[in-house]
């Protein structure tokens, strides 16, 4: 009997451990799952507060130095405002009309008030992160983009009209274009639902479109200048607006890396697609300007940049690094063309040539999405029975540029109707322009009581 102890002992413990090896390995994947939601958690964190510092100071120094000295206070606050303002309506009805699953339009008031918007994931939309996380993250992008606008009527928008103006824009356009590409269930959702599938990696149908269309059709309701093409309305301080490019550049790694959702290889693919977009771009426009000027200029180099980040943002989850490269020198020819030559054919007043880069930038890079995106780079598409979706025409899918036309189109005319209606609503309740007298003086001082220059020193 003796004898049997030993083994009876061993069977135990033989027994014993079997019994906890699964709890272990339960325990091993909770911590894994643990570190991988940190981690994850931590680049998303750091994201916004990257797409955050492509409004201010990135987006307010590149606009303020880009005006004359009697705008640039006034300039800087409209990005700075609207930093305030979109935060209010984005948590108190917005994040739920872009991100709501609603109808394929606009989202429904389910996260009224960031009802429902805690610390667990929203696994529609980025499982390993919490919700509040995601929901900050995308308040970013509704931050940014109708900052984007204002370059197209800097130096002659009245402040009322500029806060007015912006509340209606991002209700009745932001909103619901962020829902059709990106919100469960939207018209263009390529993942969660959308019938007509269009890539948008970060944003150039939602944010680059909308607001170069829009900005356009601010440029041209508001008319010129005072002055415009008889007097010298050159940028008063390109230091400024080389910093401020500089800030973009670095911000815009949050902005499209950051869309990844996560600390994945997904999201080094972007932010490498990203820095050579920019990078080719900001070649491709210092070329073209040298051939067509004879000098390549600061001011050149640093809005080739913001083409090609301009242009590579919805492909830049799609796309290896060399079709990166070619999207950006595309960017940087498009759209020198569009500042240099046509703007100055048709001879519209887009201040600070937010049409011209942003809107024909993101256009040109929708496109693009369609034919250059791989399933090498972003599997995440798959059909009814789990394999993998070709994409663009490097798989074999040609009628992806087909969705990628339809998309940018609705977009286009989202973004011109709307823009439309808004402006008359403005131009009724608070008026848009300021007057002749104010316009001389300049926004600053007749908007705000402040000069950033003593001008008559």
């Amino acid at each position: 009997m003796s004898k049997l102890l030993p083994f009876v002992a061993a069977l135990a413990g033989s027994c014993a451990a079997q019994t906890a090896a699964p709890d272990k390995l339960a325990a091993l994947e909770a911590a894994v799952a643990s570190a991988q939601s940190s981690g994850d958690n931590a680049w998303m964190l750091t994201s916004a507060a990257l797409v955050l510092l492509m409004t201010g100071p990135g987006l307010a120094l590149f606009y303020g130095g880009l005006v004359r000295k009697k705008n640039v206070l006034g300039t800087m606050m409209q990005s700075f405002v609207l930093m305030a303002l979109v935060t209010v309506i984005w948590g108190v009805f917005g994040y739920s009309l872009a991100f709501g699953e609603g109808s394929p339009l606009v989202g429904d008031m389910r996260y009224l008030m960031l009802n429902g918007v805690g610390m667990a994931p929203n696994t529609d939309y980025a499982a390993t992160i919490p919700h509040q996380t995601f929901m900050v993250f995308q308040l970013m992008f509704a931050i940014i983009t109708p900052a984007l606008i204002t370059g197209a009527f800097a130096e002659r928008m009245k402040f009322s009209g500029l806060l007015l103006f912006m509340t209606l824009w991002v209700i009745l356009v932001y909103f619901p274009m962020a829902h059709m590409v990106w919100g469960k269930g939207g018209l263009l959702n390529a993942f969660l639902g959308g019938s007509i599938p269009c890539f948008d990696f970060a944003g150039g149908t939602v944010v680059h479109i909308t607001s170069g269309v829009s900005a356009l059709v601010c440029a041209l309701y508001l008319g010129k200048r005072k002055g415009y093409g008889s007097e010298p309305m050159k940028p008063h301080n390109l230091v400024l607006s080389f910093i401020g490019a500089c800030l973009l550049w670095i911000g815009w790694f949050g902005f499209n890396a950051g869309s990844a959702l996560g600390s994945s290889g997904l999201a080094a693919s972007a932010f490498v697609a990203t820095h050579f977009g920019a990078a080719a771009a900001a070649l491709g426009w210092l070329a073209a300007e040298w051939m067509h000027n004879g000098k390549p200029s600061v001011l050149g180099g640093i809005s080739g940049s913001v083409a090609g980040l301009v242009a590579i943002t919805p492909a830049s989850g799609f796309v290896k690094p060399m079709p990166a490269l070619l999207i950006g020198l595309l960017a940087g020819l498009v759209c020198y063309f569009m500042v240099a030559v046509l703007k100055q054919k048709l001879g519209y007043d887009d201040s600070l040539d937010a049409f011209g880069v942003h809107g024909a930038g993101g256009t040109l890079g929708a496109i693009l999405t369609g034919v250059f995106a791989t399933n090498e780079i972003n599997n995440a598409l798959k059909d009814s029975a789990g394999k993998p979706l070709p994409l663009g025409l490097v798989d074999g899918n040609g009628g992806q540029i087909i969705n990628q036309i339809i998309g940018s189109a609705i977009a286009w005319v989202l973004a011109i109707v709307g823009t439309l209606i808004i402006l008359k609503i403005c131009d009724l309740v608070t008026g848009l322009r300021v007057d002749s007298e104010q316009e001389t003086l300049g926004l600053d001082l007749t908007m705000h009581g402040e000069e950033a220059y003593n001008l008559e020193a």
